[in-house]
């Protein structure tokens, strides 16, 4: 009986990204390469724990109880996300319109917004750029969002497609949801200028439609969190209602303590207390409450100036050496005499460089060269390093030269 209960079940498909550092880790090749996993690593190819993080984790370790956070998570982690997404001294925060909630990272925040917004605006649907990251899709799907695509990359120039992307934001229905990637546009590293952000802004306020921002690289993306919350200043100027998911999985290397913060804001601070109250709900059959551990050391991080200084130095120094290897791979691949044009390498920011390689030419630099990324022809430049930059570039410099 057991047996034939779950037989019809069918193996799930693999992930395209996690697939990725399966197959590296079973490759026994001392050559092999792994620019597929979206996870920062130092100079050596290895994970590394920040020093403001392991400051706070002494500071947890021993002096702290481990009971459970209340529905909504950790208040200080929220008021200092809140501070970081919106502004220090935002008169938002001051007028308590914004309601925030502790998010299982920025996949949780996602997923509880798409829940809210399926249990609220039952006939709404999403509107999510071509590409995006590819759980964005899953997230919508399985909260049954209906989802629509809009035009974001312009695959011949390798940067963005703005007349297409503002025709389709004209062309949606007065009052639809857009997902936006506040900055690093995660896979291709591309990502509006200031005055587009303006133009697009504008228009989302003649058109009515509500902005729902994933940011999950402040910080991470120029090395300055201010200059990486513009796009979402932008829209607070302009006088949007917003939603915005934040992740400290990059910007503090916290991946694996899953701490976010979901945030709406609202018309005013009765409007915030009942959605506050109705995300919580949705999280209580879910998780019932977020893990507590990364919620004490972002606060601890945020809310002591030293430490908050030191995490500014660390993540503009992780920022930075990311923007080096952009320059590195650049310039070998021009001079082997690549007849192609690699100036979008640099051109984009973020943890990604969406390179432009066919899934055939990924299936070469796998096969022949060891060197692990998703089919898209998405690298991590967190994965590139000054040992391994030279050989990635005559790989990649081999499967394009006869383009």
């Amino acid at each position: 009986m057991a047996s034939s209960l779950f037989g019809h079940v069918e193996p799930a498909p693999k992930d395209p990204i996690l697939g990725v550092t399966e197959a590296f880790l079973a490759d026994p090749s001392p050559d092999k390469v792994n620019v597929g996993v979206g996870a920062y690593r130092d100079d050596n190819g290895k994970p590394l724990v920040l020093d403001c993080v392991r400051e706070a984790e002494r500071r947890i370790a021993g002096n702290l109880n481990m009971e459970y956070l209340p529905m909504g998570g950790s208040i200080k982690t929220i008021e200092e996300s809140l501070k970081l997404a919106y502004g220090e001294d935002s008169e938002l925060i001051k007028d308590k319109r914004i309601a925030a909630v502790q998010a299982l990272s920025g996949t949780g925040a996602c997923r509880l917004f798409a829940d809210f917004q399926k249990r609220f605006l039952p006939d709404s649907q999403i509107y999510i750029p071509t590409p995006t990251w590819s759980n964005h899709h899953n997230i919508w799907r399985d909260a049954q969002v209906p989802q629509k695509s809009f035009t974001y990359y312009h695959p011949e120039s390798r940067g963005l497609d703005f007349s297409g992307l503002m025709n389709d934001i004209k062309n949606a229905p007065d009052g639809s949801f857009f997902l936006l990637h506040a900055c690093a546009h995660n896979p291709t590293g591309v990502d509006p200028t200031e005055e587009q952000w303006r133009e697009i802004s504008h228009l989302f306020k003649v058109k009515k439609h509500f902005p729902f921002f994933d940011m999950a690289y402040q910080g991470f993306a120029s090395g300055d969190p201010e200059r990486d919350a513009k796009a979402i200043r932008i829209f607070l100027e302009d006088g949007h209602q917003i939603g915005c998911a934040q992740s400290y999985a990059k910007n503090m290397g916290l991946y694996g303590q899953r701490v976010g913060c979901l945030s709406i804001l609202c018309e005013d601070e009765m409007q915030a207390v009942a959605v506050k109250s109705q995300l919580q709900q949705i999280a209580r059959p879910m998780y019932s409450n977020p893990p507590v551990h990364g919620a004490l050391v972002v606060s601890i991080i945020l809310s002591d100036p030293e430490l908050k200084s030191l995490w500014l130095k660390e993540v503009k120094g992780m920022a930075d050496r990311i923007i080096g290897m952009r320059t590195a791979l650049k310039e070998n691949l021009e001079k082997l005499g690549s007849p192609l044009s690699w100036e979008h390498i640099t051109n984009q920011i973020g943890m990604f460089c969406y390179s432009g390689m066919t899934p055939e030419q990924v299936d070469r630099l796998t096969n022949e060269f060891h060197i692990y990324m998703t089919r898209n022809g998405r690298i991590s430049m967190a994965g590139v390093t000054t040992g391994n930059v030279e050989y990635l570039a005559n790989a990649i410099h081999e499967v394009t030269k006869s383009k």
